[in-house]
């Protein structure tokens, strides 16, 4: 990777040329059999890393690693400073995933870094970019778990959870990488939250709004909190597909759809009444090994994940999962095995830096447009954790956690001219 040079008259595609390389590189060297795989606490992730670190170095930044494993960024003499904001976003992915979900928010960082360096006419408030370990649930279970671990806040529940190939915790896991595991277990914060001014994330959205209104970036109001069960059981009994009479049925299949019905019925309902909600099973099966197409199943797995921008809306949710589970056992004579419930409270963006950053959107050419994020993000838990935190989206087609994500480079940019815009010194 070349090192910087003077800030050219056509900044915008001086700044496409680096980051269109970053981004180049690291989807060839976490290429997977398809999209690109990135496991949280994996020794992929930390060449990531490793990759950012280099690219930050060879810029001539500041670049380290802090007490979560995760790597940071800055222009030098900012390091030590008193107050400043970060910028920061995960590195991991989930299997067979696209290469901007998260990565795109550390290379906003580094492209706003990389203009400060360059930039003669203008100064930014210190910043320090951040590119953090785990943040997806498809590893592990729990999700944030980078920023759980720097703002103390994760669970022994949470350390207890097992990696989906090797079955080891993530307790061992993150203990593997150096990460002093006592201070973690112990609900200390890893990093100093009270030197940070703001949190501030690029992200792509990760549905169709801006696709449909054909706009490229936005400012985010607020994320969605969920409740989230990894592997629910529902236990009935085998039977033979032609000798067992509906009367006599046991089936787990069929009560799981019952369920899934149920609260999809009460998913219409909540939204006619103007509230928020999202549902998804994402994963469901019975195990191939020991059921066939002749043979009724005695159990059937599957997962749930309810999302809302309201505690109160999730809140709601929860005690009816439980109610129509009770109502689907009596009807159907199955019995449901629930694990251990995953939550995340919802987040409001900060609103000043909401304002703050549709007044940059403005002074960057665009028209301000404000939305909320449907999926969650690190942002989250540093607002949880009193730091005020906001979010930028851009434009993305196909969604995210999908090997075919789109986001066109211009739009990445437009993206991060908002940040650059708002980080600006006023002169």
């Amino acid at each position: 990777m070349t090192a910087l040079r003077p800030m050219p008259q056509d900044a915008g595609a001086e700044d496409i040329r680096i980051a269109g390389a970053l981004f180049d590189v690291i989807a060839t060297r976490t290429a997977d059999v398809e999209g690109v795989s990135r496991p949280a606490f994996s020794e992929v992730e930390t060449r990531t890393l490793a990759m950012l670190v280099d690219f930050a170095r060879d810029q001539g930044f500041d670049a380290w690693y802090d007490a979560g494993g995760n790597a940071n960024f800055c222009l030098p003499g900012h390091r030590d400073a008193d107050r400043f904001t970060v910028v920061g976003s995960h590195v991991d992915s989930v299997p067979f995933g696209g290469n901007f979900d998260g990565l795109a928010g550390i290379v906003a960082g580094l492209i706003c870094l990389v203009r400060a360096a360059s930039d003669e006419t203008s100064r930014i408030k210190p910043l320090h970019v951040l590119a953090m370990r785990g943040e997806e649930s498809a590893w592990f279970g729990p999700c944030y778990i980078g920023s759980k671990a720097l703002t103390g806040k994760l669970s022994a529940s949470e350390l207890a959870a097992r990696h989906k190939g090797d079955g080891r915790s993530l307790d061992e896991h993150m203990a593997d990488i150096g990460i002093p595991m006592n201070e973690v277990r112990g609900g200390k914060p890893l990093i100093d939250l009270s030197r940070i001014e703001a949190y501030l994330e690029l992200h792509i959205e990760q549905g169709p709004l801006l696709i449909g209104k054909n706009i490229p970036a936005a400012v985010v109001s607020g994320i969605r909190g969920n409740i989230r069960h990894r592997a629910i059981h529902c236990v009935g009994e085998a039977g033979h597909s032609g000798a067992v009479p509906r009367a006599f049925r046991r089936d787990p299949v069929l009560a799981m759809a019952d369920l899934l019905v149920r609260l999809d019925e009460s998913w219409s309902t909540i939204l006619q009444k103007g509230d928020d909600l999202v549902l998804t099973s994402g994963v469901v099966g019975t195990d191939p090994e020991r059921h066939a197409m002749s043979r009724i199943p005695d159990e059937i797995m599957f997962s749930l994940d309810m999302r809302s921008q309201s505690a109160a809306t999730l809140e709601e949710m929860r005690t009816l999962l439980s109610e129509e589970m009770r109502q689907v056992e009596r009807d159907r004579k199955v019995r449901f095995e629930v694990d251990e419930e995953l939550y995340s409270q919802p987040a409001l963006c900060d609103p000043s830096l909401v304002a703050g950053l549709e007044a940059a959107m403005e002074r960057a050419g665009q028209a301000p447009f404000v939305m909320p994020s449907g999926g969650g993000h690190d942002a989250a838990v540093f607002g949880a954790a009193g730091v005020p935190s906001a979010m930028v989206f851009v434009r993305n087609q196909n969604g995210s956690h999908n090997p075919k994500e789109a986001m066109e480079l211009p739009d990445f940019i437009a993206a991060v001219d908002i940040l650059y815009e708002f980080l600006k010194v006023p002169s």
